[in-house]
């Protein structure tokens, strides 16, 4: 049994929709195209019970974007996207002229941006509503396949619970399907419900 009840994933929902909405606003402007990003769902499993199916990973690879958030509370933040899907964004984000073999050379650099761009607005969509502070590492970037993300997340000892966001992104007639995956240990969702709770207060 999580500690976040539907009203929970509902602001959060709400939260992350705006957050998705900086994200869109941001990458348009860097792909000179309309970009859409779908209102998220929002689901929270505990890690112990994750698998290919209950994540939704039906492909083989992944490349996936991670960053650390710390403040109020901590979290682990990945963005995964298909590597057909991913090599797609980076030839909008390039430039379609652009080759292959000059795409590999930028492929850690263009989805690092993409990863910080999604990932930050989010989370900073976040600390404004709840009025919390958080700070982000770095991003990195690395191909994954659907079982090795299993994997991982599973053998974290510290990270009980996962948030998943499912967005699907659009830009121009080209649709991708992403996922944010968020760990939490069981105090961080904790003081997460807490803040969510003096939120709700407000509205």
């Amino acid at each position: 049994m999580n500690n976040l009840t539907d009203l929970h994933l509902d602001a959060l929902s709400e939260v992350f929709n705006i957050g998705a909405g900086r994200a869109a606003a941001s990458l348009s402007e860097i792909v000179s195209e309309e970009v859409k990003l779908s209102v998220p769902s929002v689901e929270i499993r505990k890690s112990k019970d994750l698998s290919t199916q209950t994540l939704s990973l039906e492909q083989t690879q992944f490349g996936v974007v991670k960053q650390q958030f710390s403040g109020t509370f901590d979290a682990e933040a990945s963005l995964l996207f298909t590597e057909e899907s991913a090599l797609e964004i980076m030839r909008d984000m390039m430039g379609s002229q652009i080759s292959i073999e000059e795409l590999a050379e930028f492929e850690q650099e263009a989805m690092c941006e993409l990863g910080n761009i999604i990932l930050n607005a989010c989370l900073s969509a976040m600390a404004d509503m709840l009025e919390i502070q958080l700070e982000s590492s770095l991003p990195n970037y690395s191909i994954f396949s659907a079982d090795e993300i299993v994997k991982n997340i599973t053998e974290l000892e510290d990270q009980n619970f996962i948030l998943v966001l499912h967005i699907d992104l659009e830009i121009e007639r080209r649709q991708v399907n992403g996922r944010l995956i968020f760990l939490f240990s069981s105090s961080s969702l904790v003081n997460l419900r807490k803040q969510l709770d003096l939120f709700l207060q407000k509205i």
